[in-house]
């Protein structure tokens, strides 16, 4: 019985639009795993390690744009999904989360590998659903189940995000499915509305100094029309096509006097630059948010209104100042022009030089980037051009773990880069074992090697820890070869310290199937920080100069 109930499952999944599923291993998730394994039209991708796996899941979700379920047995398989759970909340990323349980009279009496898996992940899912043992005289309620899950997913009541299924099974696990109850007779697409998204905002800004702050959510589709509204578009890491270069602008006390907006307008997360949020606190500027991008991040709590809708360009109400975007554009235009009139292949990499190559490598070649948190999604806002390829990072947490993972989990079946620090990289390093797994494809990732937590070194307590205890806590440093590792997972590897060499590895690394890992040499931590700052100076310096 229970092998029809969840073959019933995983057909109508597979009808309202499921291609991938993450299955990792173990005896009392059978059911779900056969009943996956014999769907020819699904792509498989077993991975052992659960925590790996989720955010794995993760990537192949961003990458694809359609939810994506992930597989665990009972017990600490399931608690191992929590991390993930919880950035796909946050970053409205759709996972039909599927823990096998045992049943009912297993619980409480000391039977192996049980755990309280009822409501596991609290709040954190869209829907939780615990059917118990499957029952022939209910089968006629399994596939609303199936939908009401991936509709939940998919977010048509609310945002997209996870859901869980805590299905109690049986023994014996093996068996065969029985004739299914009745389906819809063709695959019907479930269509996501968040509240009238798909219609034009109603909000008049014609004239007006329009700033457009966008995050995690916010397409190159609505971006481009921003940006043909005359709107200024400030962007996060994965913002594809918007404004370059805001956050040393916006250190310039004059620049950001005078280019004080008459209306800010929200949409998706935030960008990781403080100088933006304390920018935007200081001018006061009058502040709505735009439903079109899923929930706004407003941890300042700026926004006064929000509003529904999507912006277009060919509404006239929506035209904003001209000469406004123009200021800006020629602001950000004379920095780029400036940091690549310097740029040869010979120079020697830093952290600024590495996050502008893999950009713009990602946009020459156009395949997809994933960030990893800390130093690379900053560095790629703050220093990078505009990026022209799909560009993802696990903004939602906002944490390092998994991410090795999730740019595997974008790279399966196609091409990609990863940009992460070596501390990221270790801590996900479970992710190399199982790599692109069977789907193949290609990725390079590139690792930042600066011995540590190089965003510790931003911080105050850098400066205000003696360098042992700093060391010790915080930038954690540790002696390992990165370049063994990666081959140890039986990957190629490189290290690179210049420019060229970067990019002659990332292209050598995509013409081949299988992961690649480069190590870029970049100076230590204390440097970095130092490099920053130098970087600033010089462009308040020109720009008080040239005005």
């Amino acid at each position: 019985m229970q092998a029809t109930f969840v073959a019933t499952l995983v057909d109508e999944w597979c009808r309202s639009g499921l291609r991938d599923v993450v299955v990792c291993p173990g005896s009392r998730s059978t059911p779900l795993a056969l009943a996956f394994a014999l769907r020819p039209d699904l792509t498989l991708h077993v991975r052992i390690d659960e925590r790996s796996a989720a955010f794995f899941a993760i990537g192949r979700a961003l990458a694809t744009h359609r939810p994506v379920a992930i597989v665990v047995t009972s017990g600490t398989a399931a608690a191992e999904l929590h991390a993930a759970v919880a950035e796909a909340d946050l970053a409205s990323v759709p996972l039909l989360v599927l823990t096998a349980d045992r049943p009912p009279e297993l619980h409480g009496v000391g039977a192996p590998q049980t755990i309280v898996q009822s409501a596991l992940f609290g709040a954190m899912v869209r829907r939780f659903e615990e059917p118990g043992v499957a029952r022939l005289e209910v089968s006629g309620s399994w596939r609303a189940l199936a939908n009401r899950l991936w509709s939940a997913a998919l977010g048509t009541q609310h945002d997209p995000g996870p859901v869980h299924l805590n299905a109690a099974f049986v023994e014996p696990l093996l068996g065969t499915s029985l004739e299914l109850p009745e389906g819809r007779d063709e695959a019907i697409q479930w269509r996501v509305a968040r509240g009238g998204a798909d219609a034009v905002c109603d909000v008049d800004v014609r004239g007006r100094r329009v700033l457009a702050v966008v995050g995690r959510g916010t397409g190159s589709d609505i971006i481009a029309e921003c940006e043909a509204l005359d709107w200024v578009v400030l962007g996060d890491a994965t913002a594809q096509g918007s404004l370059a270069y805001f956050d040393t602008l916006l250190r310039d006390a004059a620049f950001a006097h005078a280019m004080k907006p008459d209306l800010v307008v929200r949409m998706g997360g935030a960008p990781a630059s403080k100088v933006l949020a304390e920018q935007l606190r200081a001018w006061r500027a009058p502040t709505v948010g735009l439903t079109c991008a899923g929930r706004i991040d407003d941890p300042d709590g700026l926004v006064r209104e929000l509003i529904a809708g999507r912006p277009s360009s060919g509404v006239e109400r929506l035209r904003a100042d001209p000469s406004y975007a123009a200021s800006w554009r020629t602001a950000s235009s004379s920095l780029e022009a400036r940091l690549a009139s310097v740029e040869t292949v010979d120079d020697e990499l830093n952290e600024v030089i590495v996050a502008r190559t893999v950009v713009a490598m990602s946009g020459e070649l156009g395949v997809a980037l994933t960030l990893g948190s800390s130093m690379p999604v900053r560095d790629v806002e703050w220093w990078s051009p505009p990026r022209r390829a799909a560009t993802y990072s696990n903004r939602g947490a906002n944490g390092i773990d998994g991410v090795v993972s999730t740019v595997f989990g974008v790279c399966a079946g196609a091409k990609g880069l990863g940009l992460v620090g070596d501390i990221t990289l270790l801590h996900d390093v479970s992710g190399l074992v199982d790599g692109l797994g069977e789907t193949g494809g290609s990725c390079v990732l590139v690792v930042n090697d600066n011995r540590g937590g190089g965003i510790f070194s931003f911080l105050p307590q850098a400066n205000a820890l003696a360098d042992e205890r700093f060391e010790q806590l915080f930038a954690t440093p540790r002696p390992h070869d990165l370049e063994g590792i990666a081959r140890a997972f039986g990957h190629s590897s490189t290290s690179v310290r210049t420019r060229g060499a970067l990019r002659d590895a990332i292209a050598r690394g995509l013409e081949h199937d299988g992961v690649t890992v480069v190590i870029a040499l970049v100076p230590a931590r204390a440097d970095n920080v130092k490099l920053h700052e130098a970087l600033n100076r010089d462009v308040q310096v020109r720009r008080g100069s040239a005005s």
